[in-house]
Order: C-alpha cells, then sequence, then structure tokens
C-alpha cells in the first residue's frame, strides 16, 4: 500500500517515524480486555512500529470536581510508539479507536469505556483546537507519568521537564 493510501487524506506523513506517546484508560465494561484490544489496534496502525506499552497500574476517577473515590475506578497504561502519521491524523485514528469500544462524548471527563489521549508528539508543540501536544495536564496525572516513566526512564514533556522528575515532584520528592 502506498504511503498517500495508507495515511489517508489530510496531514502529509512525516519523513522519518516521530516518538508519539499515548495514555490508555478505561473504568467502564471489561477494562483489561478492552485496553488490549486498544493496543492491539495501535499495534496495527499504519507507517507505526515499536510499539511499548507498560503495565496498568489501576486509579480512582478523576472528575471536574477531582477525585471520585465513589465512580468506577479505572486502568490505565501508556504506550510508546513510532510513527509517520501526522498527530492530527492519528488523534483520528485514536478516535475512531475509541468510537469502536463504544466510547460516547457526552461529558468532559465523565465515565468512559476507552480513552485514548495523545500525550506527546516528538518535541512538537501544537495548540490547535482539536489538538494540544504536550497534553496540557500530562505533568499533574501521576497516571500518565508513573506508566510512562516505566517503559522511558530518561522521557520528557517539552517544556515541562524530565517525566521521572514531575513524577517525583507529585509524589512530594525528588528524583
Amino acid at each position: 500500500m502506498s504511503v498517500r493510501l495508507a495515511h489517508g487524506i489530510g496531514d502529509p506523513p512525516a519523513d522519518q517515524p516521530v516518538a508519539a506517546v499515548v495514555a490508555l484508560g478505561a473504568n467502564l465494561g471489561s477494562r483489561r480486555e478492552t485496553l488490549a484490544a486498544a493496543v492491539e489496534r495501535l499495534r496495527h496502525l499504519p507507517l507505526t512500529a515499536d510499539l511499548r506499552v507498560s503495565a496498568p497500574i489501576e486509579t480512582v476517577a478523576v472528575t471536574l470536581a477531582g477525585e471520585d473515590a465513589d465512580a468506577p475506578r479505572y486502568l490505565n497504561a501508556v504506550a510508546l510508539l513510532h510513527t509517520r502519521l501526522a498527530a492530527t491524523t492519528l488523534l483520528r485514528e485514536l478516535h475512531r479507536i475509541e468510537a469502536d469500544h463504544g466510547r460516547v462524548r457526552r461529558e468532559r471527563w465523565g465515565d468512559r469505556t476507552l480513552d485514548l489521549d495523545l500525550i506527546a508528539y516528538g518535541d512538537a508543540r501544537i495548540d490547535e483546537p482539536h489538538l494540544t501536544v504536550p497534553h496540557p495536564r500530562a505533568h499533574e496525572r501521576e497516571f500518565v507519568l508513573a506508566p510512562w516513566n516505566e517503559i522511558d526512564p530518561d522521557a520528557e514533556i517539552p517544556g515541562r521537564g524530565r517525566v521521572d522528575a514531575l513524577l517525583a515532584a507529585l509524589r512530594g520528592g525528588t528524583p
């Protein structure tokens, strides 16, 4: 298949693979099975290779009002992949995978069958109406930082610093 056909309509693919970080989460349904199926879909994205995935961790739900111990708990993981897909195309593919797993966007930070967030796309800084990378709250989320640090201990969030240092600061210590 040609690169243009694999990529589809929209922004052209990158000349070289870009390291992208995707956070995965689910707090409804068969969480573990849903995350495993989502990982398989990520593994088969066009123009994408070298997928590494953290072990899943269980976390309390975070809502607009803060942590909600009464809400169903999340299972979270982070995937690191190398892709030539443009960031907007990758995001579109993430949304397609979510929808295929029953994701309905009703309320911000509500319960969900699957949540896939594009956390980082190489060193890119993108601020568009439907895409912001690095993710604006990733540096505040232990459920993103801890699994990311597991699979890439030298990772950095552009403009924020090293993931291990950000994680240590959240936990009240130093790296």
